[in-house]
């Protein structure tokens, strides 16, 4: 980043400094035990809220858990640690962090009454299979938060980046999913708390050495090179998230794919019926499930596997049928 770039991002008179960043981010500087004491007390709090609003199924109170969490605290102090070359040791209270909401989430799963629908369930089914999308918004949401805390004049925008960066919802996700067994759904959300938390050490990593952090820090400990190893382990994690993203973007435009086939075929195979309509395709855990609203039978379904044939490879298809008819229920006021 040129001089007059770097002007334009973090105008010399917004620029807050080195040590004011670091009294900032890292929770072993200054009043340590009141930096602990409101770390542990408002993740524990915001774990909380994030699992019972997961388990609810609401959006707002996951927001809210999003806006009090600290976690992200921790995570920018490793981009900061990194460029000053300094020991990351703030990657122990991000690895318990996390540990910590999803014991919350386990509790929870023991807590409720009765299974808890993981597939119906818009907060988990939207947090278990993250794409190259999220890792993308990721990275640009710890940009904004890198430049958020470097300047003065906009700390407002801080609120509106931990909203936009998912970290305690997913970790909540993980332990609800394992309490109730499904190792896999929890799988996808941790990988997505993962890329979430790489993408933001490398934004924070690559903005505040581009802002002169690095080379300030490098004058006050008089040093001179680059810090290869910490690079070439953010590259490894890097690399490490964008392999199962880059194939679960793959696999969601596949059945995305398909899905639209499989409609295109249904409609095609429905239309002989009078008034029938495909009312939409879903994937479920047993195939591909065709919902047609009809006033009558519907053609054979071996007709509808026939034209899918060589199209879709071989996922079960169930088609759910709404059986429609007019009944003439008479005039209001008059008896029957």
């Amino acid at each position: 980043m040129n001089l007059g770039l770097r002007d334009v991002v973090l105008p010399p008179a917004q620029r807050r400094t080195l040590d004011e960043l670091t009294h900032d981010l890292d929770l072993r500087h200054g009043d340590r035990r009141s930096k602990y004491s409101a770390f542990w007390t408002m993740l524990g709090l915001s774990g909380i809220i994030a699992t019972a609003g997961v388990l609810a199924d609401s959006t707002a109170t996951v927001i809210g858990a999003m806006i009090i969490a600290p976690l992200s605290t921790p995570i920018m102090a490793i981009a900061l640690g990194m460029v000053k070359r300094e020991r990351i040791r703030a990657g122990r209270f991000v690895f318990f962090g996390a540990l910590l909401v999803i014991l919350i989430g386990v509790a929870f799963t023991y807590v409720v009454p009765g299974d808890i629908d993981v597939t119906g369930n818009s907060q988990i089914s939207g947090r278990t299979s993250p794409t190259l999308l999220d890792l993308a918004a990721a990275i640009a949401t710890g940009f904004a938060g890198a430049v958020g805390l470097a300047r003065r004049d906009v700390a407002a925008v801080l609120p509106g980046v931990a909203i936009a960066i998912s970290l305690v919802p997913p970790l909540a996700v993980v332990g609800v999913c394992l309490g109730e067994g499904e190792v896999g759904y929890a799988l996808g959300a941790l990988l997505l708390f993962v890329s979430n938390l790489v993408s933001l050490v490398i934004a924070g990593t690559i903005l505040f050495a581009a802002l002169g952090y690095s080379a300030e820090a490098d004058q006050k400990a008089k040093r001179v090179g680059a810090g290869r190893r910490s690079y070439a382990a953010l590259s490894f994690f890097l690399a490490l998230v964008l392999l199962p993203l880059a194939g679960n973007t793959f696999v969601g435009y596949l059945v995305n794919s398909w899905k639209h086939t499989v409609e295109h075929e249904a409609r095609v195979w429905i239309a002989v019926v009078p008034g029938a309509e495909v009312l939409g395709v879903d994937l479920s855990l047993s195939g591909f499930v065709v919902n047609i609203r009809t006033p009558q039978e519907p053609p054979a379904t071996s007709e509808l596997l026939e034209k899918l044939d060589g199209q879709v490879p071989g996922i079960p298809v169930v088609v759910d049928t709404t059986v429609g008819r007019s009944i003439d229920a008479g005039t209001i006021g008059e008896d029957g």
